[in-house]
């Protein structure tokens, strides 16, 4: 038994943030039912390169472990089937324009009236209220409104950069499946389902926790970094004699291990740096300070020491790199799933454990059109009615499918 076994979802989701939040409830259990546009797909079929065989890279790793369908939601038999998944569903997930599903016929009002338990979910990139309701989302630009891309960075001054990782698309989703479980248990009360929505605006904001902290108390906005932390020190990379190696001697105990290891006594009790405050204070001496030890040894030779001290230390790993660490092998971060044309392919983990109700990917992500046939059977469509809709053009099958 998974966590959510018998959860049924229909995902109207694409690209990114709808996605990351249907892949885990699929991951935990749930029966995903991924929708997608017809003709075309979803538009992460198109994100190559690369492409392992025919298929996205992108599209595979963000839509494990659902089973996929093709409508035409223009067609009234599209619509139709749509319907009737959403009268049977009990979440369905979208993160279209406002006005988008309503002009379909799908708004929220009208769907509960057929299925009063349904909790309906919808991810945009300001919300669905605002003077910004009508606007679409993209992470780049919620990173930069939220204030992401003025705290991401070496120094002021600098041209603003973006994190890495759509740290909004990501985090949206993720906000999209803790709403969505706690409505569930509200239906559990209840009986009653409702509207979830978040945003990429507010995915973003949340990760200001401490900047913001700041800014409410002094009036300033704090600027970049590079890796140090806005409140303590040292908490930041340090150049090694063959690389980089991040260290959180960030509280006081830290501090003075670390102080020990570096033989170096001396940083201890300069009054630059006696204090969080202090060392704050006067944070590119403390960096000047540490990196003229740290660049004595190699980053393993460090990496070794710091563990024996206690004090908190990583790698600065690649990607590659980071899929080949011991530790994430272990918790099965890094793991294969079955694709119907590919064979085995890897994939990402499901990073929450249970110890009564494991998750994790099932099977890869489906072939355009892959599960069709058999979700309307399922949903109590005969084989000839399935056929009057593939001549109507409303849905669309792969060629594997039996």
């Amino acid at each position: 038994m998974t966590a959510l076994e018998g959860l049924k979802v229909v995902d109207l989701t694409h690209i990114m943030a709808g996605p990351t939040c249907t892949l885990m409830l699929a991951d935990m259990g749930a029966d995903v039912i991924k929708v997608e546009k017809l003709p075309g797909g979803d538009d992460t079929r198109r994100s190559i390169p690369p492409a392992i065989g025919e298929e996205s890279a992108a599209f595979l790793m963000m839509n494990r472990s659902k089973r996929g369908i093709a409508l035409d939601l223009r067609s009234e038999g599209g619509k139709r089937v749509l319907h009737r998944l959403l009268k049977e569903a009990d979440v369905v997930v979208e993160n279209y324009r406002r006005q988008t599903l309503p002009k379909l016929g799908f708004d929220y009002e009208s769907l509960r009236e057929d299925n009063p338990g349904l909790i309906y979910c919808a991810i945009s990139g300001f919300g669905r209220t605002g003077p910004y309701k009508d606007r679409g989302g993209f992470d780049l630009v919620a990173q930069a409104m939220s204030g992401i891309m003025s705290i991401t960075g070496t120094k002021k001054g600098e041209p603003p950069v973006k994190c890495g990782a759509p740290l909004t698309d990501i985090t949206a989703g993720l906000l999209a499946v803790i709403g969505i479980l706690a409505a569930l248990r509200a239906r559990e009360q209840t009986g009653r389902g409702q509207m979830v929505e978040t945003s990429l605006l507010e995915a973003g904001i949340i990760h200001t926790y401490w900047q913001s902290a700041i800014t409410l108390a002094t009036g300033t906005s704090p600027g970049p970094m590079g890796s140090a932390h806005p409140l303590n020190a040292p908490y930041q990379a340090f150049e090694t004699s063959d690389g980089w190696l991040v260290v959180g001697g960030a509280n006081e105990t830290n501090w003075r291990r670390l102080v020990d290891l570096l033989g170096a006594p001396e940083l201890a009790d300069d009054p630059r740096f006696r204090t969080n405050a202090d060392r704050m204070q006067n944070l590119k001496a403390l960096e000047t300070a540490l990196n003229a030890h740290f660049r004595q040894a190699t980053t393993a030779d460090w990496l070794e020491r710091l563990e024996a001290a206690g004090v908190p230390a990583g790698p600065v790993y690649d990607i590659a790199q980071m899929h080949e660490d011991p530790q994430v092998r272990e918790r099965d971060m890094v793991t294969d799933v079955e694709h119907a044309t590919l064979g085995t392919v890897k994939t990402l983990g499901l990073p929450i454990k249970f110890s009564d109700t494991p998750g994790g990917p099932r099977f890869a992500a489906p072939v355009y059109g892959q599960h069709t046939s058999e979700i309307l059977m399922e949903h109590g469509f005969s084989q000839a009615e399935i056929e009057a809709l593939a001549d109507e053009g409303a849905i669309g099958m792969a060629v594997t499918e039996e």
